[in-house]
């Protein structure tokens, strides 16, 4: 099976072709650099994603969140439905965990901007 695809791994936005086999790229084309061949073989495998959200804090300001790493892209509206139901306690800075192992993925969510009360 063939798939094409737009390789987000940086600002080029190679136009790829995946030679796709048993649910692994077996030949990746069309990448400038190897950030497009491990994203191939990253997305027909088992894609993930960078999870960006707010969370409410106690006095009632959202805080800037992000996720600390890439999380399965099945798992994100679970990711997301953890920081909507969740509360930061304020002062917070960059870095704080506002919700740790989210959704199960073993994955923080932390904060992103420092926010006072």
């Amino acid at each position: 099976m063939t798939r094409n695809m737009i390789c987000i791994g940086c600002p080029m936005g190679c136009e790829l072709t995946v030679e796709v086999e048993d649910g692994k790229a077996v030949s990746v084309t069309g990448n400038t650099c190897g950030i497009g061949k491990k994203y191939a073989e990253t997305e027909v495998s088992a894609p993930t994603r960078m999870v960006t959200s707010t969370v409410m804090s106690d006095a009632g300001k959202p805080v800037p969140v992000k996720t600390r790493s890439q999380v399965p892209k099945d798992k994100i509206f679970d990711v997301v439905r953890e920081i909507k139901s969740a509360t930061v306690r304020l002062p917070v800075r960059i870095g704080d965990v506002a919700v740790g192992n989210a959704a199960g993925t073993g994955v923080d969510v932390i904060v992103t901007k420092n926010t006072e009360a």
